[in-house]
């Protein structure tokens, strides 16, 4: 962990594009409440094959008129190179600075992965098309990805996206801080020295927590999952001890030298906000 410590903490909130119109008044009162703790930047995430491509440049284009950083999500799977780079000038001539380079899911009934196969090919297209123009955030799996095969695959793909030009790089969300330490660990082993910022996903609804983490490969530790399961359908127990939880993760994490926090946030504003408050952060953090 000891270079994780160099770097500065940075705070970040990430949102889903929203379909209806209510969806976008709920987002648009979400982002501007957490919008007052003053984090580093947003994030928006980009649907399977491009296919909320529209909704995903919309948002970040709406939260950056209120003076914030707002960073797309942009996924190489199922798509041309064409496509990639005719999006990336898109987000270069509305000004925008800051993206996070994903593999993406292959969307459900497409037999066809496009024309790049993997993260790291599309953070070495983004390099030779807008060379430094953008700071790239990518993605890492402390429990690893559900498609690696042994640990040390684990290390070279994620080290192959650093190399190809990666700045920073954000984890899949997990709940046993030592999985991100020993994580960590290897990386530095290995040469990787960028900031591996931990992923944080609040728990308000266990169903959903273990539909997102079977699709994901985030484990949800016994000891959490049968605590949970034991209140049913007493949501207000749920988000209590969640909020117990994932408070103490981010403690941990954070008094161990983690270089800030990354919240999945569901487009909900009050379990993050009320983490935050806990963990004593101030604004601006």
């Amino acid at each position: 962990m000891q270079s994780q410590k160099k770097h500065p903490r940075v705070f970040s909130f990430e949102f889903f594009p929203p379909k209806t119109p209510e969806g976008r008044e709920k987002l648009r009162a979400t982002w501007k409440q957490l919008g007052q703790l003053k984090p580093k930047f947003f994030s928006c995430t980009y649907g399977a094959g491009g296919s909320t491509r529209e909704g995903t440049l919309e948002t970040v284009l709406e939260i950056r008129t209120a003076g914030f950083e707002a960073a797309p999500h942009l996924s190489c799977v199922a798509s041309s190179r064409a496509d990639l780079k005719a999006q990336l000038e898109k987000y270069r001539s509305h000004g925008i600075r800051h993206i996070v380079a994903l593999r993406g899911d292959l969307p459900s009934g497409l037999a066809s992965t496009g024309e790049l196969r993997y993260a790291n090919e599309l953070v070495t297209l983004i390099r030779e098309t807008a060379g430094d123009w953008f700071r790239i955030e990518v993605a890492c799996y402390p429990e690893y990805h559900p498609q690696t095969r042994s640990a040390a695959d684990e290390i070279r793909n994620f080290k192959r996206k650093v190399e190809a030009g990666a700045n920073a790089a954000i984890t899949q969300y997990f709940y046993n801080a030592e999985a991100y330490f020993r994580f960590v660990d290897e990386c530095e082993a290995a040469g990787i020295a960028i900031p591996i910022v931990p992923g944080i996903m609040p728990i308000g609804n266990f169903a959903q927590l273990a539909r997102f983490s079977d699709a994901c490969g985030a484990e949800i530790p016994r000891w959490l999952r049968f605590r949970l399961e034991s209140y049913r359908d007493d949501t207000a127990s749920i988000r209590a001890y969640g909020l117990d939880v994932v408070t103490r993760l981010c403690d941990d994490l954070l008094r161990a030298g983690a270089p800030g926090l990354h919240f999945y946030t569901l487009n909900q504003a009050g379990l993050t906000t009320t983490i935050w408050q806990r963990l004593g952060l101030q604004a601006g953090s």
